[in-house]
């Protein structure tokens, strides 16, 4: 899970834990640094593929900023928590009501989070970060509500 802090979007990405560091470089740079660029900095959870001289290396070599979130930092582990809390909730509501694995759901998760309505920004992060609201049949309201157009 990649999430902007500032525009609130989020990538959910389907990998395999045992994955070496330099493949999930490639999939950082095919799924994150494609489609925004080289982030200014990075704050990453302690796991050790992250805190590992070569992801550090890849970092400083792109020109990010690499953070480490200390364990009791609520401000961080509060907005990834939230963030990790809705994800698992589409992803019960999806399978319950469609079936089929979660990892199939797992792209349109992703569209419908981001095309969510958020409070602390005030709109969708899709219009956070790309400056209109995104074409759906979808309509949010500042309240947070939906209708079906």
């Amino acid at each position: 899970m990649i999430v902007n802090r500032l525009t609130k979007s989020a990538h959910f990405i389907l990998i395999n834990i045992s994955l070496p560091v330099a493949q999930l470089a490639e999939i950082y740079i095919r799924e994150i640094v494609k489609v925004h660029g080289i982030p200014s900095s990075i704050v990453s959870d302690r796991d050790p593929r992250f805190t590992s001289r070569f992801w550090k290396s890849l970092q400083e070599a792109l020109g990010s900023k690499l953070r480490l979130s200390s364990a009791y930092h609520p401000q961080i582990d509060g907005q990834l928590e939230r963030t990790i809390q809705s994800l698992e909730d589409l992803l019960r509501v999806c399978v319950l009501e469609q079936g089929g694995t979660w990892d199939s759901h797992l792209p349109l998760i992703e569209f419908a989070y981001n095309n969510s309505y958020h409070s602390s920004i005030g709109m969708a992060p899709f219009e956070a970060l790309y400056g209109r609201r995104c074409k759906t049949l979808l309509c949010w309201f500042e309240s947070g509500e939906s209708v079906v157009l």
